[in-house]
């Protein structure tokens, strides 16, 4: 990290930019300034950019010295204007400083080397950043305030110690051996609870992040792209009376209470009439093993079919929600189990829908689950198998293996035992000037 870096850190085009400089050399900056912002550390200053005598700007800049920075280096940022012109000879007079410009996440990933956050809050930036419903959003700040990192480390001081009795036992066997075979299963007892009971919330929080993926399944004409429509409240999917109308998947975005959702909408579950509608049918079954929720739509008016009766079956293992649709008409269907009764025409049971859907899948508030991304799930789950193999170990050092490995998955999601190889996945995926 010896190179100081530049990068715009604000969309190009708005009123103002914001350039962000990093690294030993970011105090040159003064250098193209009328005036030194380094000489009134983290107070905006207002000057004139200047590049081999020539006015670039009239913009505002600000210096932050190391270690209160964002990065925990020497940091500069300006505020120019958002112009594309402007922009590119800003950035063209902080090249001829001999700074680089900054690879993707460099500007967090330094904040992360550097001990300004752990790996969760690192990531948390970049789910700040994308966050487009008010619980993801809450969801994400609170990782970036550490609350993963709490979770994380009030399971790792319970192994630790954990392990400590474990070698004591095995360096010293007269004294030791007594107390650490007594404490040790309640220990991993407690662990196994904490790490399953995160998993557990940590399935459900993933919507926080990701979404939750609703598949609107049903036969031809039963009402699923109206119904979607309805709940867009836009005109999304093309609506006609014939049957088999919708013959690819359409996927949209929206928030409901707070949480956001992915609406998937499909081709008409049948035996396809062509090609097109048999392409249509086979990427309908790939979405529908594909999502978190299934909402299967029946005609409310309509006895039951033979292709909903299959439907019915195939999907009574999932999570699912039955929707009979046309509710506004007169009844025929015969359907006894537990239903919504809705109508995408008149709006009637659309609430219900949603309701549904957030009280069976997604968290009742955003502070209830810490854990929402994918990497750490994966790592729980593996630190979950490295205990529960401790806890039936018969030999003390056996346990000992099991519980480091533990803490080593542990470790991977907070940043303090992870490969460098992760490290640099996960920050390829961020912004430029991130």
């Amino acid at each position: 990290m010896e190179d100081t870096i530049y990068a715009p850190s604000s969309a190009v085009g708005g009123a103002i930019a914001v350039l962000r400089v990093s690294g030993a050399e970011a105090g040159r900056v003064r250098e193209l300034f009328e005036r030194d912002p380094s000489a009134r550390p983290r107070e905006l200053v207002h000057t004139r950019l200047l590049q081999d005598g020539e006015v670039i700007d009239d913009c505002m800049a600000v210096f932050f010295p190391a270690p209160a920075s964002y990065t925990g280096e020497d940091m500069a940022e300006l505020n120019v204007h958002g112009g594309a012109q402007t922009v590119q000879r800003a950035l063209g007079a902080l090249a001829s400083l001999g700074f680089r410009p900054a690879q993707a996440g460099e500007f967090t990933k330094r904040a992360f080397l550097n001990g300004k956050m752990d790996l969760s809050a690192a990531e948390a930036v970049m789910d700040v950043i994308n966050a487009d419903a008010e619980q993801s959003l809450k969801s994400a700040l609170l990782q970036l305030q550490g609350s993963v990192k709490r979770e994380i480390t009030s399971v790792e001081d319970l192994l630790t110690d954990a392990l400590s009795g474990i070698d004591a036992a095995i360096d010293y066997p007269d004294e030791a051996e007594a107390d650490a075979t007594e404490a040790l299963p309640a220990s991993l007892s407690a662990a196994i609870l904490r790490v399953d009971a995160m998993i557990r919330e940590a399935r459900r929080g993933r919507v926080l992040r990701d979404g939750l993926r609703v598949a609107i399944v049903g036969r031809p004409n039963v009402g699923k792209s109206s119904l979607m429509n309805a709940l867009l409240g836009s005109e999304r999917a093309i609506v006609t009376a014939a049957a088999g109308t919708t013959r690819d998947v359409i996927d949209e975005k929206l928030s409901i209470g707070g949480v956001p959702v992915r609406l998937i909408d499909t081709a008409g579950i049948r035996d396809a009439h062509d090609e097109a509608e048999r392409i249509g049918v086979d990427r309908a079954r790939a979405a529908l093993k594909g999502a978190d929720v299934i909402c299967l739509v029946l005609d409310a008016s309509a006895p039951l079919t033979a292709e909903d009766e299959a439907l019915l079956a195939e999907t009574a293992s999932e999570n699912r929600i039955v929707l009979l649709n046309k509710s506004d008409l007169p009844k025929a269907c015969a359907y006894g189990g537990d239903a919504i009764f809705a109508s995408a025409k008149t709006g009637d049971g659309l609430d219900a829908l949603k309701h549904e859907l957030l009280v069976r899948f997604a968290p009742e508030r955003a502070d209830q689950s810490a854990i929402t991304n994918e990497r750490h799930i994966r790592a729980l789950e593996l630190a979950l198998v490295a205990l529960r193999d401790a806890a039936t170990a018969e030999e003390l050092d056996c346990a000992a293996t099991d519980v480091k490995n533990a803490l080593h998955h542990l470790g991977s999601i907070t940043g303090s035992d992870v490969d460098a190889a992760v490290i640099d996945r996960i920050f390829e995926r961020f912004c430029v000037g991130k």
